[in-house]
């Protein structure tokens, strides 16, 4: 026991408390800002078997907060990295990779298979997704999120505690992602770090776990304040009579005439409607490009505008498509309201 020692002698740890970090099973639907300090943490606690999710591969912008990958691993999968660094720190963990995206379809039967959910993803879709298999499988999780220099934590469905949905009941269309917005390499680390904090208290069972409860924290101001949730039951009812409730965002096109090419994730929103918009992830282009037309104008966007630049760089330079044009600032510029 000595790798725990300094934990055990603390009172509210002690040999009880590491065969119950032992015993946890922890699922992390994110490895990357967020998931990465908080995986690192939760490993050199002991938690005894650790689920990590995720579908993206490295990039190289992801290295600046992203603190498990390297400059090797770029183009590699997210989750076979982190499995990779993280048995380095404690071969005595057990991990479970998930190269997937969490879906309607996968998230109940994954969630019922672990203690506790942290979230490290970066959408509003993929948070009410955790958020109804959680309540379904009556499973507590971690939540966080980040926009700028501000940062949001929080634990739901802890105790028959507020979920999500009471303190968010309907989506937003605005875009979160640090891509769009940018964030210093720091704030996802403290915000991660204070995620594994409330998963082992509420393993632990000891302390304050902030459920009922959202953490705001500004990092340039240096300040933290935290506000009261209250529960909505008919929330909660609605998802359990009812099952997963998907997010889905129909917004119109300005220019319906135009060729579309969308190079997001399925799960990122809004989803424009029309018969000429192609939605084929950055994964999928080299699989799928035939379905690309070659012969006209293919406007490809992303949220952003960065992602959908790398897309042509790639269907250019790999597959000599000469036809296609980026749209600057992402999605919000093409769509009505």
């Amino acid at each position: 026991m000595s790798r725990y020692d300094r934990q055990i002698k603390l009172t509210e740890v002690g040999p009880e408390g590491q065969e119950k970090l032992r015993d946890a099973k922890v699922l992390l639907v994110g490895v990357g800002g967020l998931g990465c300090p908080a995986a690192m943490y939760l490993v050199g606690a002991g938690v005894g078997k650790i689920g990590l999710m995720d579908h993206d591969k490295v990039d190289l912008s992801n290295l600046h907060r992203q603190v498990l990958f390297q400059e090797s691993d770029v183009g590699r999968s997210k989750a076979t990295v982190a499995k990779e660094r993280l048995e380095k720190q404690n071969s005595e963990v057990e991990f479970e990779v998930y190269q997937e995206p969490l879906t309607i379809e996968n998230a109940e039967n994954i969630i019922n298979q672990y203690d506790v959910v942290l979230d490290g993803t970066d959408n509003f879709e993929t948070k009410y997704l955790i958020n109804d298999a959680c309540i379904l499988a009556d499973k507590p999780w971690v939540f966080a999120s980040i926009y700028k220099n501000e940062g949001q934590l929080s634990v739901f469905n802890y105790k028959n505690g507020p979920t999500y949905r009471c303190l968010f009941p309907k989506s937003t269309r605005q875009n979160i992602s640090c891509e769009a917005t940018g964030v210093l390499g720091v704030l996802p680390g403290i915000l991660g770090t204070l995620q594994a904090a409330e998963v082992l208290k509420i393993i632990l069972g000891e302390g304050e776990v902030l459920s009922g409860k959202l953490k705001l924290i500004n990092m340039m101001q240096a300040s933290e304040q935290t506000i009261n949730i209250n529960k909505r039951p008919a929330e909660v009812e609605r998802i359990r009579n009812n099952g997963i409730a998907p997010v889905y965002i129909d917004c119109d096109l300005k220019h319906k005439e135009h060729w579309y090419l969308d190079v997001r994730e399925v799960f990122e929103q809004p989803k424009p409607k029309g018969k000429k918009v192609l939605s084929i992830p950055m994964g999928d282009l080299t699989s799928r490009y035939q379905e690309i037309p070659s012969n006209q104008d293919v406007f490809v966007f992303c949220q952003s505008g960065k992602r959908s630049k790398n897309a042509i760089e790639i269907l250019k330079n790999e597959f000599g498509f000469h036809n296609l044009k980026n749209v600057e600032g992402g999605i919000e510029t093409i769509i009505d309201g």
